[in-house]
């Protein structure tokens, strides 16, 4: 496919039929890109497919087989890589901070903020030597963000941050003026960031304008044009862009693109999930019971995780849980699972429940396996609400076709044995599924399979994630550890795990001498407007409630009306237990 025209501006790299092949595979062929100052661009595609080929042939660490590279001569470029660059001899200040003075960085806001968000819970004088995997990756990002550039070329910037530490980057790179190349799967953050797409696939780059929302449309309308069939990745891609249109409950903005054609796209689309069919065949699968946490008490260390803490499952929930790191979001799903036992209380599961539970190790996998070996010897045929799909069918939708079904399972790269650990968890035919950072290591094609498996999966569904996109496209609710030993609903998603945490920080900030002191008056104000916000919603949700209530009555002979009425109802009185808890928290500020 011919590449679009680049805008009319001076580039800082250009990329003039470029070309790159490891052995006999092209990864690259006669490209022609350029980045430009100011333009923010994402990079999408396959695991395997050239993203990370491309960016380090864009920031010079390699040089193309054929065709030309030039940069701008004043060119003052930063590179994140997928591993780093650290001196294990240096410590965390030398390493980040290098030769900053303590009131020097301190003193600048945009440094202390860096250093405040992306080092937190690491000590400065701590040796680099002794630091895991994640904190080295924090300190890599930190230094680079430390440091003035004219292009910011970043290979997944989001691994090992959390939703907060997420939300916090793309603001930062938004205030920013430097050009951004960044490959990432976290397509919340593509949306936030960027302002032009690069697909690569097949050895060639497609361009789009926009982030990943409008790169979802364009793709469609581009598919719908050359009067493709309506094969199965089509099908994702369009149910993917029906998603997009009708917005996660959380998103607060929408991207900028066509609505009408938008809107004739997915015209005929059904929404992602049909709840109340996986919900009526949960009630069957489980029962009325599933898992219940009742007055628990946890403790790792010295740490209290739990303080009689109180959450109740039922069947067909589908729940993200966030939180601040070291709150305790893992130990929850061990809890769960039964591996954790409580140190008070207890953890009650229903008889009929069948779980699984998705940690974030992949070391569990025979390496001396062959792949089809090691899924079908779980289950050559599974079922979903949708019918039954064989081993080999979902193993071709994962990825996994031709010569990679007889590949050793050791001999598969990491993101192909974080599908596989997946897979092989599916078609066991769990009732209830615990998932802790399912995204680790897959791309976006693979996410959106994945998220399409589990909008026909029957069961009750928890899911650990950093990836804001994912919790919100597979989850129905939204709860949080906020380290105060509760687990509490959020009714407004991550968008209000957001809003706490950032005026969590805010307290002392505001109190120092550094900070201006917000006036009683603008407090009082600001309460006043959320009591009348929760008012509002407040009053929706009890006549929410009034009226399950009245069906409740009138199927009172229907065990699967009543299972399916009172799982609804238990999600509409903990909404409002939650909007009357912050009611109550705005009218103390308010008076």
């Amino acid at each position: 496919m011919s590449q679009p025209a680049q805008p009319a501006r001076a580039n800082l790299v250009n990329l003039e039929r470029v070309s790159k092949a490891y052995g006999i595979r092209p990864l690259l062929a006669e490209v022609n890109l350029g980045v430009g100052a100011g333009q923010r661009v994402g990079i999408v595609g396959r695991n395997g497919d050239g993203k990370t080929t491309l960016l380090r042939i864009l920031a010079g660490r390699e040089e193309p087989d054929a065709g030309r590279v030039s940069r701008a001569r004043t060119l003052h470029l930063g590179y994140l890589t997928q591993g780093d660059e650290l001196d294990a001899a240096a410590t965390v200040r030398e390493a980040v901070l290098g030769e900053r003075a303590e009131h020097e960085w301190a003193a600048d806001p945009t440094t202390r903020e860096v250093v405040e968000v992306l080092l937190a819970g690491i000590p400065l004088d701590r040796g680099v030597e002794g630091l895991s995997g994640g904190e080295r990756r924090r300190c890599s990002l930190a230094r680079l963000l430390l440091e003035d550039h004219d292009l910011l070329v970043l290979d997944e910037p989001t691994n090992h941050l959390d939703v907060e530490a997420v939300d916090w980057l793309a603001r930062h790179l938004s205030r920013r003026t430097a050009a951004l190349v960044v490959v990432t799967h976290d397509r919340w953050f593509l949306d936030a960031v960027c302002e032009e797409t690069w697909e690569v696939h097949d050895a060639t780059v497609d361009v789009y304008d926009g982030g990943y929302a409008a790169f979802v449309l364009a793709k469609a309308e581009r598919q719908r044009q050359a009067a493709a069939s309506e094969s199965r990745r089509q099908n994702l891609v369009r149910k993917e862009l029906a998603w997009l249109r009708r917005g996660a409950p959380a998103r607060t903005s929408k991207p900028k693109f066509r609505i009408d054609a938008a809107n004739a796209l997915i015209d005929d689309v059904p929404p992602p999930r049909d709840q109340l069919a996986l919900q009526q065949f949960a009630t069957q699968r489980l029962g009325k019971d599933v898992l219940d946490v009742e007055d628990v008490d946890l403790r790792r260390g010295d740490r209290l995780l739990l303080s009689r803490a109180t959450w109740r499952l039922g069947p067909g929930d589908r729940v993200g849980l966030v939180g601040v790191n070291g709150a305790g979001k893992t130990s929850l799903l061990r809890l769960l699972s039964g591996d954790l036992q409580p140190d008070a209380g207890r953890v009650r599961r229903g008889r009929t429940v069948a779980l699984e539970h998705l940690t974030q190790a992949v070391d569990d996998l025979d390496p001396e396996t062959r792949v089809l070996a090691s899924v079908e010897e779980i289950k050559r045929v599974t079922r979903t609400a949708g019918g039954e799909v064989t081993a080999t069918s979902m193993l071709e939708r994962f990825g996994f076709t031709g010569d990679r079904l007889t590949t050793r399972v050791g001999d598969l790269s990491g993101g192909e044995r974080r599908r596989l650990q997946l897979l092989r968890l599916l078609l066991s035919e769990p009732n209830v599924l615990l998932l802790d950072e399912p995204t680790n290591d897959l791309d976006i094609e693979t996410l959106n399979v994945l998220e399409d498996f589990l909008d026909g999966w029957p069961g009750t569904l928890v899911v650990v994630s950093h990836d804001r996109y994912f919790l919100e496209r597979t989850c129905d609710t939204v709860w949080a550890l906020m380290g105060d030993g509760a687990v509490r609903m959020l009714p407004r998603g991550v968008e209000q795990y957001l809003e706490e945490r950032r005026a969590a920080a805010a307290v002392p900030a505001e109190s120092s001498a550094r900070a201006p002191v917000r006036s009683d008056a603008a407090t009082r104000r600001e309460a006043r407007k959320t009591l009348a916000r929760v008012e509002k919603q407040l009053a929706r949700v009890q006549a929410q409630e009034e009226a399950l209530h009245s069906e409740l009555a009138a199927h009172a002979t229907d065990y699967e009306k009543l299972a399916e009425l009172d799982v609804r109802l238990r999600e509409v009185v903990a909404e409002r237990e939650a909007l009357e808890e912050l009611w109550l928290e705005a009218a103390d500020a308010a008076d």
